[in-house]
């Protein structure tokens, strides 16, 4: 039997259908915009109604190879976690489980070492300015870990899982890591990584030039921010066309 094998008659559990296709396909289209980082990095969406049941990615699986009944179910509250046969990656369980136990509004997570984002994450100062549509989407929105403390094993997992306590932050700039970002499904939280990448770039080539930034004031960063909060629909319109695309070219996601 190979490893693959063991880990899939591991980590198959029936059910949740819809969400493992979901993610899978999050994982696929992290892979296509080269935001992965190989084996590493996780994505974890909640289950039950607490937030404390989960599916995440098995340990050391490259994120262009994942299919949907590859996904780990796992319990924030189990403390058995690493001691089964197909135990997550400990740093995914340290920072996922806490984020799941700690912040109930926070159901699917992605964390990932995008390049543009942890060039942000490196500066000294890792604020994102409003200075297009993209950038102003995070405005007031996001908050900036500045006490890295080494891989996300449990300890540093809870310190992380405090800075998202506020319901309203839907990005963590790990500085001196990369970035994480929650939402409340798959579709949500793919959108906002992928904006959010975005914007980190722009942001990062404008520096690029040496020139002055065309900086928004707070007041129409937060009304750019709200109204693309509140537009109808674009990130489920968009995750739908991201699972048509890979129905066509790699269907085996889904399975």
């Amino acid at each position: 039997m190979t490893i693959r094998d063991i880990r899939s008659s591991a980590s198959s559990t029936p059910g949740y259908e819809a969400e493992r296709i979901d993610l899978a396909c999050a994982f696929r289209w992290t892979a296509r915009q080269g935001m992965h980082e190989a084996v590493a990095n996780h994505f974890s969406l909640a289950v039950n109604d607490d937030g404390t049941r989960f599916l995440m990615n098995p340990n050391q699986r490259h994120f262009s190879l994942v299919r949907a009944s590859d996904l780990l179910l796992l319990d924030a509250r189990d403390s058995d976690t690493m001691a089964r046969p197909d135990a997550p990656d400990p740093t995914a369980w340290g920072l996922h489980g806490a984020i799941h136990r700690r912040c109930p509004h926070a159901r699917c997570i992605m964390h990932v070492h995008a390049i543009h984002a942890t060039v942000l994450a490196c500066l000294a100062d890792s604020t994102l300015p409003a200075i297009d549509q993209n950038t102003a989407m995070f405005h007031g929105r996001y908050v900036i870990d500045e006490c890295f403390g080494g891989l996300a094993f449990e300890a540093e997992g809870e310190r992380c899982a405090r800075l998202l306590a506020d319901p309203n932050v839907c990005v963590m700039i790990m500085g001196n890591h990369g970035v994480l970002v929650v939402g409340k499904t798959v579709a949500e939280t793919f959108n906002r990584l992928y904006y959010f990448e975005r914007a980190a770039e722009t942001y990062v080539k404008a520096l690029a030039t040496g020139r002055p930034l065309r900086v928004m004031d707070d007041a129409l960063a937060e009304r750019v921010a709200a109204e693309l909060a509140d537009y109808p629909d674009q990130a489920e319109r968009h995750f739908a066309d991201l699972k048509i695309l890979l129905d066509r070219d790699e269907p085996d996601y889904r399975s």
